[in-house]
């Protein structure tokens, strides 16, 4: 059975620190695994940009608007204000990406990056910080792919010491080429 929410709202006129609310949220999401959260998006605030503003690299590659973390920091209340007005009136649009290739590693190959527009690296970063909150939960302790606070090395670590201290039976090495 799957428990309904009594609406996380009651956490949004709250005066409450975003930090506060997504702490709160990824405890209930630990502790009620069932739980279905059905208001979060009220969360997408100007505190919360602010925050992921400031996590976002200085020097990270423009899109095809060019703006640079630098530029958006110029009117950076004005731009805020304006961004989380469209993504409240539902009018958001995210712009095409940028496409670029660069070599891959050990071969005459490229690969092709996406570079999104600041506004659309901003609002991601948004939403992964409150996706996160209720769905890091989920994930189990070997798993290391793009999570908060989890690297390749650690993932390396972690097989190393299984490989040295736990029986092995086979070990398999798989690459996707191409899909």
């Amino acid at each position: 059975m799957v428990a309904r929410s009594e609406e996380t709202s009651a956490v949004h006129g709250s005066g409450e620190p975003v930090e506060t609310k997504l702490r709160r949220i990824a405890e209930k999401a630990r502790k009620e695994p069932g739980f279905k959260f059905t208001s979060l998006y009220h969360l997408m605030n100007e505190e919360l940009l602010r925050g992921c503003f400031k996590r976002l690299r200085k020097d990270a590659a423009a899109g095809i608007d060019k703006m640079t973390k630098d530029m958006y920091a110029e009117n950076l209340d004005a731009n805020l204000s304006n961004l989380l007005d469209r993504l409240h009136r539902m009018v958001y649009i995210p712009q095409p990406v940028r496409r670029k290739y660069i070599p891959k590693p050990g071969s005459t190959k490229q690969r092709p990056l996406g570079i999104p527009c600041f506004e659309d690296k901003l609002v991601q970063a948004g939403l992964v910080r409150i996706l996160e909150s209720v769905y890091e939960q989920d994930f189990i302790e070997d798993s290391y792919g793009f999570r908060p606070s989890r690297s390749c090395h650690d993932a390396l670590k972690a097989l190393s010491e299984t490989v040295e201290n736990k029986p092995i039976n086979h070990i398999v090495e798989a690459d996707i080429k191409g899909f």
